[in-house]
């Protein structure tokens, strides 16, 4: 009898698991084929996860129960008291599910390592749910839901003729306790990863669960998780990966070298523009009928477009630490949050050593994801939202202002630069192309808050900076880089679908770099150092990615990862990477939503695989990523053996 109210809040969260599971798999539609195998599979573990996740989330009532003496519950003060916290038990439920909702809408899973990032930013985040959702109606919703479940339920919660002593209750909560640590000790998050559908492993877990197991697994360390090799040997296939013959080895090891460039050095402005969640698919030059983007479209005559680019991850950190760092996503946290990442070898710091202004450009606050923190640590100086004044701002949502008032900001930088001399670098990051998809009015005849709405003021603005830009002195000696940080989706059927990564890249300098096709296979890494070889430049490299002009036909390669799994492409295969030191060899589904089989395994991609991700996590914990590792002062150089020699 005591005990009723604890299993009353067991069938509450079973009820509210299951309907959630089933609104989720409606939501995923033709991704999980209807079968009853993949329905069995769904709600067979599902309810297994449940009971689970019910033995931690009914703790706090389990122990009001089993401290409450006998005389508490049988008055009223004992009976509000357990009514009480079973009905914000009961709302904290509803809650979580429809939290579940939002996030599935967004990435397609369970809550995973990015709902456990965001925590960190409650400002950011409990912002964008207010403005992209009405809180108080759903809140509404929500309290008269829990009302009216918790009244209509009274009879089975209630406690009739309670005589269970305290030693019988200590029974109990040992029990408890028991199975707590046993399904802790035997359960883990990645055990109902067993289908080829990563749909249906998501639907078969629980949300509450998935939050804490990412947190525990925040912190993944490469040479305990993942397979590895002789770190000499790593390090020694990376060199001849990355030996091109623009490239001179500083050092008998490792993959410090001096890039010389056969064309005289060119001292242009350079822009970079990675625009927030721009996936290729938008843009009728990468196929789409009905293009979001006429403006970047249009652009493709008079720039040397790269039609088969992939974004290393499904982050903005993550894009900022390939286009910046140029090197393969690391497991766990990006670069751009993790300590002691200062001092490191970017693009910045090449060109702040070639006596340019290098700068990066934020129309929000960059203390969120880190991101002042690490430019300004790394070789950049800082401008974000603190610097615009409120009346020069078109629009604002949480995430900062319009896309046009952030390139206002930076042309007011440019023309600084340019009146005192000197040529400056900019990396400037977007984010009207983000939930709540909000932009300044009479842009164009798009409704606010839809994601293609977003994007089409994302190219209209991108086309407005352009038309301001071409009246400056500055833009006819001033090269345009236009890509993305990460692609708009990150699910698929697949536990790491690489069509989810393919990205646009646009490199506009009318009068200095020719119009034409690049169609190889770009990483998002090799970007950093194509356009430096497209300027002509020397410079001492620590880069992971090459010059995409420089890589030696049938070498092209691409880096595609989460925050766990890390992906190798090259030759239509995909080497994944996984923690408990697996590895898997498969057919990737590069063009759309489709199941990713197994392939034979293929030493050679393998080798190259481990290669690179255990030598660009080792970069990073010894300290050869940073400006000045194993300065070569007294070194011979090693020239770089010719590709047959290879």
């Amino acid at each position: 009898s005591r005990f009723r109210p604890l299993l009353w809040l067991g069938g509450c969260f079973l009820l509210v698991s299951t309907l959630t599971r089933i609104m989720l798999l409606v939501a995923t539609g033709s991704g999980v084929p209807a079968s009853a195998g993949n329905w069995l599979y769904v709600f067979g573990v599902g309810l297994g996860y449940d009971l689970l996740t019910f033995l931690y989330f009914g703790w706090p009532l389990l122990l009001l129960l089993w401290v409450l003496p006998r005389r508490w519950l049988a008055r009223r003060r004992g009976r509000l008291l357990v009514g009480t916290a079973s009905l914000v038990l009961l709302c904290v439920l509803l809650f979580v599910a429809v939290s579940e909702w939002t996030f599935w809408e967004g990435f397609q899973a369970r809550f995973n390592f990015i709902a456990v990032d965001y925590l960190v930013y409650t400002t950011e985040v409990i912002g964008n749910i207010r403005e992209s959702y009405p809180v108080g109606w759903i809140l509404s919703a929500l309290a008269l839901v829990a009302g009216v479940l918790f009244i209509a339920t009274r009879r089975w919660r209630e406690v009739r003729d309670d005589d269970t002593g305290f030693g019988a209750r200590s029974m109990v909560v040992a029990g408890w306790l028991a199975l707590s640590i046993l399904g802790t000790w035997l359960v883990s998050g990645d055990m109902k990863d067993r289908t080829a559908n990563t749909y249906v492993n998501e639907l078969a877990g629980n949300g509450i669960y998935q939050f804490f197991a990412a947190y525990r697994s925040a912190s993944l360390d490469y040479p305990r998780y993942y397979r590895t090799l002789p770190v000499a040997e790593a390090w020694a296939t990376v060199r001849k990966a990355v030996a091109t013959p623009d490239a001179t080895f500083l050092a008998p090891t490792g993959i410090a070298r001096r890039i010389h460039n056969a064309a005289p050095e060119r001292r242009m402005n350079v822009v970079l523009i990675s625009v927030e969640s721009l996936s290729a698919e938008y843009s009728g030059v990468y196929g789409r009928e009905d293009s979001l983007t006429p403006n970047l479209d249009a652009l493709t005559a008079d720039s040397l477009l790269f039609t088969d680019v992939w974004a290393t991850g499904t982050r903005t950190v993550r894009g900022l630490e390939a286009l910046s760092l140029s090197v393969p996503p690391t497991p766990g946290e990006s670069i751009v949050k993790r300590e002691h990442n200062e001092g490191l070898f970017s693009l910045g710091s090449v060109f702040r050593a070639k006596g340019y202004d290098a700068m990066f450009v934020y129309g929000g606050y960059g203390a969120f994801d880190n991101m002042n923190h690490f430019f300004g640590q790394n070789g950049y100086a800082v401008h974000d939202r603190t610097e615009i004044a409120d009346r020069d701002v078109h629009h604002a949502n949480i995430w900062g202002v319009a896309d046009e008032d952030l390139y206002t900001m930076a042309m007011k930088h440019f023309d600084a630069d340019a009146a005192a001399g000197k040529p400056f670098f900019a990396h400037l990051m977007t984010t009207s192309n983000h939930r709540p998809y909000t932009f300044p009015a009479n842009r164009g005849p798009w409704p606010q808050g839809k994601r293609e709405s977003a994007v089409a003021y994302t190219d209209w603005a991108i086309g407005d900076f352009l038309r301001r830009a071409r009246g400056k002195p500055w833009f006819a000696n001033t090269l345009f880089v236009i890509t993305a940080d990460h692609c708009a989706s990150s699910g698929g059927i697949a536990a790491l679908p690489a069509f989810r990564y393919r990205i646009p890249l646009w490199i506009h300098a009318p009068g200095q770099v020719a119009p034409g096709r690049h169609d190889r296979m770009t990483s998002q890494i090799d970007i950093a150092p194509t356009v430096l070889g497209l300027l002509g430049m020397d410079y001492e490299s620590r880069f992971f990615g090459v010059d995409a002009f420089q890589r030696p036909a049938g070498s092209e390669r691409a880096f595609i990862g989460t925050y766990q799994l890390l992906g190798y492409l090259r030759d239509q295969t995909l080497v994944q990477l996984s923690p408990h030191r697996r590895v898997d060899t498969l057919r990737p589904a590069l063009e759309r939503d489709h199941p990713q089989p197994a392939l034979p395994e293929d030493p050679r991609l393998t080798l190259q695989a481990i290669s690179f991700y255990q030598a660009a996590a080792d970069a990073f914990t010894s300290g050869a990523m940073h400006v000045q590792a194993d300065k070569p002062s007294r070194t011979p150089a090693i020239p770089v053996l010719p590709t047959a020699a290879r």
